[in-house]
């Protein structure tokens, strides 16, 4: 590395930098702060551990509040929302309907089906006669 010039040159005239002292780590109770932290962190111990039941109270106080939000944010739904999720719903219902009906045509017995088909087709014949 280069040197600066005023190390070589005994000018008088020129300050010459010094290096400055760092007030925090020449304090004596840093120092021992310090000597604690690395003696603790040798031995295992964290300064910064909680008490277990503190953790969970921590922990249980967090999803209160987050289930106080989830709450207030679907009480604030707009009515586009509302009307929204109950069409939605008669949509489901309407469905169950439809897959209920299917379920008791299927498991119908032959002769109930073949009858029902007799009685459409004979309608059928029926209006088509009449048009």
């Amino acid at each position: 590395m280069a040197e600066p010039d005023y190390i070589e040159d005994d000018n008088p005239e020129l300050i010459r930098p010094q290096k400055l002292i760092n007030p925090v780590k020449t304090s004596r109770n840093h120092q021992d702060l310090h000597r604690e932290l690395l003696m603790n962190q040798k031995r295992g111990l964290a300064p910064q551990n909680k008490p277990e039941l503190q953790k969970v109270m921590e922990k249980r106080k967090r999803d209160q509040v987050i289930k106080q939000k989830e709450e207030e944010a679907q009480k604030k739904k707009s009515d586009l929302e509302i009307e929204l999720l109950k069409r939605q719903q008669k949509l489901e219902q309407l469905e169950l309907e439809k897959q209920k009906l299917q379920e008791e045509q299927e498991n119908a017995p032959e002769f109930v089906k073949v009858k029902g088909n007799l009685r459409r087709t004979g309608q059928e014949v029926a209006q088509a006669q009449e048009s």
